[in-house]
């Protein structure tokens, strides 16, 4: 267990009255507002006005820079209280910073990286610049030669600003200046799968994604590996929504389906009986009037053999001499164009087209 800083009351009364400020914000203040000023950044955070989020292990990059050459000091409380000392270190990290320019830790060629810690919560790092060499000896120090980082004897926020009061005291009020950013670290715990939201304007609707039932619409769909998937969407009476969407992990892909009417002709129920056909036929020659019409029995034919192989009827519609009917399974579409020839003669033509998406 670290030790903790112990300050005497009368050393933090005896000063009280040219004492730094210590905030809750920013750990401690200098209320002279100097001319020399300091900036401190997470890498997720280039304006220091967010409050970012990194997970348990992930590689973190503080940045500072100064308007005037000077010593800069960087510290970070944990969300436990811990204080870990940043700059100076004996990895390399030089603590003295040339005016207006700006030092990373770790360096972008550096050989080592800086992780966040296990304690979950609230972070705050704080950077503390001075004109002149600060001694942190009360605070904090290399306890071997083998320490990389020295260990700080405060604990907490409160005890850091007390401790660091203590140091910058003697020095003049214009001589240094602090500030502060922010971050959360979450536990780790990676996300895999992704969700698919659909939303149409029409009831029972269903979703199919990659050839695969979903559900009725109007809902989310989760634990959806990340990925290109075909989607098609089907409702009683409309034409089949097919499309394509892109899940990622850790988010839900909306999808919005305004299913646009089609009329469906129903057609009309046909005898397939050879005798009543052949009584239909000269019924019909006898009075001049052919209440048989070949090319619309063909039709209704192709219609049962088609259905019969998984198709469903989407459209039907007149042209000239016959009929033309749209049928859709899966991704193939079949057309079926029947029409009526000479001397009475039935030409059938099937076209299918199947999309293929990647």
């Amino acid at each position: 267990m670290k030790k903790l800083l112990m300050i005497p009351a009368a050393m933090l009364l005896g000063t009280a009255a040219a004492a730094p400020k210590i905030s809750a914000q920013s750990i401690i203040v200098n209320p002279a507002q100097p001319d020399l000023s300091v900036s401190v950044r997470v890498d997720k955070d280039t304006t220091g006005n967010a409050n970012p989020t990194y997970r348990v292990g992930e590689n973190i990059r503080i940045s500072t820079s100064v308007n005037r050459d000077a010593y800069v000091y960087l510290f970070n409380v944990d969300a436990t209280g811990e204080v870990t000392q940043i700059l100076p270190n004996r990895l390399g990290g030089e603590n003295f910073v040339k005016a207006n320019t700006t030092a990373v830790f770790p360096a972008p060629d550096a050989t080592f990286t800086f992780t966040v810690g296990n304690d979950t919560g609230l972070n705050k790092v704080l950077a503390l610049a001075s004109l002149t060499p600060l001694n942190l000896d009360q605070l904090s120090s290399f306890k071997t030669q083998q320490d990389q980082f020295a260990t700080v004897n405060a604990r907490g926020q409160q005890q850091l600003a007390q401790a660091l009061s203590i140091v910058v005291n003697p020095l003049p009020q214009n001589s240094w200046v602090s500030d502060t950013a922010f971050f959360n670290v979450t536990a780790r715990t990676p996300i895999t799968t992704g969700g698919l939201f659909v939303g149409t304007n029409v009831p029972d609707a269903t979703v199919f994604l990659n050839g695969q039932r979903l559900g009725s619409a109007d809902s989310t769909f989760s634990n959806i590996r990340p990925g290109t998937y075909p989607v098609r969407v089907q409702a009683p009476g409309f034409a089949d929504y097919n499309t394509s969407v892109t899940i990622q992990a850790g988010s839900t892909t909306n999808l919005n389906v305004d299913f646009q009417a089609v009329a469906v002709v129903t057609p009309a129920p046909q005898s397939s009986t050879p005798v009543l056909d052949l009584f239909r036929n000269l019924l019909g020659a006898a009075l001049g009037v052919p209440l048989q019409d070949p090319a619309r029995s063909a039709y209704d034919q192709k219609v049962r053999d088609l259905q019969g192989q998984g198709y469903r009827l989407q459209q039907t519609r007149n042209v000239a001499g016959g009929y033309e009917g749209l049928f859709v399974k899966g991704a193939t579409t079949a057309t079926v164009t029947v029409t009526l020839g000479s001397n009475r003669t039935v030409n059938v033509q099937v076209t299918e087209n199947t999309v293929y998406r990647y």
